[in-house]
């Protein structure tokens, strides 16, 4: 095979030492060993510069990866972040040193595609995002301990507030653990936007306050607090970050859908919904399901640069929502999408999902697909077409056109009646309207 990359290097990643190989007529030790200090990595990317290399490929071997990545990447070299499944080494000969050798030679021969990263503003509010994400999830392990408490009490709070943790579920709780018991009093708490009547309230405020529970909601309760504070500070810094990214707004942003409230920054009082349009140049919200917090963790995992995926078909594909046709002998084996781990596959299935009940065109096209293929599948399509609609948009910077659900069904109709019609033209039958026929047999 003719070699492509001639100054292509191959990098083992592990826990304690990190293999490197160069082509062998680049030195006369071509493979060395180096330790994952910080002081190593230099060393290891000087020697790489002196060999004259100026392409790397590594696994992604979990966190491990990251370090050597940046400082590589930092010194010049251009690093491609291979995926471990596509560089399988030959059976029988698995070691550390034919690893980065195996890497070195499959990417000689241009045979190794990069993984997608981000550029490095962009990995920063990634980082920010998914920390985020990492925090909701404890805060709400903290939530569901705070009603197993009360729960055990019998405090039967659930019962007559939509949210423990709203308003007057916080007022409820902090005043129980303050020594408050009086049913009246607790109930008195409640805001007047509140549906359940006093009475019922007093009868779930009456429990049986135990030591050992009322132990566990106050440590469940803290930490609740200090999970809330930490979040508004991760929202701060991706804020902060997301300010100092170039804008690419030209067309003015869009009203907001009706009944929707502005998300706003705690401490900034920026609105979030205003900063991604400026930064996007598109307004991602105006898609039916999309909302703020979903449009942001789409635009901090993949940026606004679309030009790694050639067309929308790539796209889809990359986030696994497309069919992976497997083949062999000309007979489709398995049409199933691929199994993969992507945050924006994640968010936009959870956006369909949403779509159950809209009287919008996307609405009526999940509703079809759920009675066709059924609801997994139907969220997956239903996401596809989300994904290249966020593919139309971020490319090529238009407001999206809602498109009534009215208006589809009649797409649809005509759709289905071109095609009936030419079944029955290829039957050599015709196909005549049934108000038509009446007309013509009176």
């Amino acid at each position: 095979m003719p070699i492509l990359n001639p100054a292509a290097a191959g990098i083992d990643i592990g826990h304690r030492e990190i293999w490197c190989a160069v082509p062998a007529d680049r030195c006369e030790q071509p493979v060395r060993a180096f330790g994952t200090f910080t002081q190593d990595l230099e060393d290891m990317a000087r020697w790489l510069q002196e060999c004259g290399m100026k392409t790397v490929a590594m696994e992604s071997t979990g966190v491990y990866w990251i370090p050597a990545f940046q400082i590589l990447e930092r010194q010049g070299l251009e690093v491609r972040l291979v995926n471990a499944r596509h560089v399988k080494n030959v059976s029988g000969r698995k070691t550390d040193i034919q690893d980065c050798q195996w890497l070195q030679r499959l990417h000689s021969f241009g045979l190794l595609n990069a993984s997608f990263r981000p550029p490095d503003e962009i990995c920063i509010l990634r980082t920010y995002l998914r920390y985020r994400e990492d925090l909701v999830g404890l805060r709400s392990m903290q939530i569901q301990h705070m009603q197993k408490a009360l729960q055990q009490m019998n405090v039967q709070l659930h019962q007559v507030l939509s949210d423990v943790t709203g308003l007057s579920g916080t007022r409820m709780i902090e005043a129980i653990l303050n020594g408050e018991r009086d049913p009246e009093t607790l109930a008195a708490l409640a805001d007047k936007r509140v549906r359940a009547s006093k009475a019922t309230i007093q009868k779930a405020l009456r429990g049986d306050y135990r030591p050992e529970h009322l132990f566990v909601l106050q440590t469940a309760y803290d930490l609740y607090k200090i999970y809330d504070r930490k979040i508004h500070l991760c929202d701060k810094q991706a804020l902060a970050q997301m300010a100092r990214l170039p804008s690419r707004a030209q067309n003015p942003l869009p009203e907001r859908k009706a009944g929707r409230k502005p998300i706003q920054d705690m401490v900034a009082g920026k609105d979030l919904r205003t900063e991604l349009h400026r930064w996007a140049g598109a307004d991602l919200t105006a898609i039916e399901g999309i909302g703020v917090l979903t449009a942001e963790t789409i635009l901090g995992e993949i940026g606004t640069d679309m030009s790694r995926w050639p067309s929308e078909k790539y796209f889809t594909s990359w986030l696994g929502l497309c069919p992976d046709n497997r083949i062999s002998g000309g007979k489709v084996l398995s049409s199933h999408t691929r199994q993969v781990v992507n945050p924006v596959s994640d968010a936009l299935r959870r956006a369909a999902v949403t779509l159950q009940n809209s009287q919008t065109a996307l609405g009526a096209f999940y509703r079809r697909m759920r009675g066709r293929l059924g609801a997994a599948s139907a969220i997956t399509a239903t996401a596809h077409k989300l994904a290249r609609l966020i593919y139309r948009l971020l490319k090529y910077g238009e407001h999206y056109v809602q498109q009534g659900m009215e208006a589809y069904e009649k797409k649809y109709r005509e759709r289905v009646l071109h095609n009936l019609k030419k079944t029955a033209a290829s039957l050599g039958l015709e196909l005549v309207q049934k108000q038509q026929l009446a007309t013509g047999v009176s």
